[in-house]
């Protein structure tokens, strides 16, 4: 099973993100802050990182720095979900070390094949 890291802090998107998965087959775990995100990404090694850019610590972008910044982390498909749609914002988050960039709010029926397609992409 596939276990995959929501790093959310939104109570509405992590249930659903969370419900979506588990639907799919994902085993998950849930991190609410930047911090705790980076903290589980470097002890559970999940096979995939979902990451909203907006947290109450710390930018989505220096969560990514962080996981990458270590050797468990550096190959860890990392999946930005985020509201920010502004030009230009999907371009940075790639830059940073993000894998792939799906916009909030998310299409139920669609996610979970961006999802698949980065995990497939990963592994090959």
């Amino acid at each position: 099973m596939k276990r995959t890291l929501i790093i959310e802090d939104n109570d509405n998107n992590m249930e659903l993100i969370t419900y979506i998965l588990r639907n799919s087959g994902y085993e998950t775990l849930r991190a609410y802050t930047g911090m705790d995100g980076v903290r589980m990404a470097i002890e559970e090694q999940p096979d995939m990182v979902i990451l909203d850019i907006q947290l109450p610590d710390i930018e989505g972008t220096e969560v990514i720095k962080r996981i990458r910044a270590h050797k468990c982390g550096r190959t860890v498909p990392v999946v930005a979900m985020t509201s920010y749609a502004m030009a230009g914002d999907r371009e940075k988050l790639l830059a940073s070390g993000c894998n792939a960039y799906i916009e909030k709010p998310i299409d139920p029926e669609r996610v979970v094949a961006q999802i698949e397609a980065v995990y497939r992409k990963s592994v090959t």
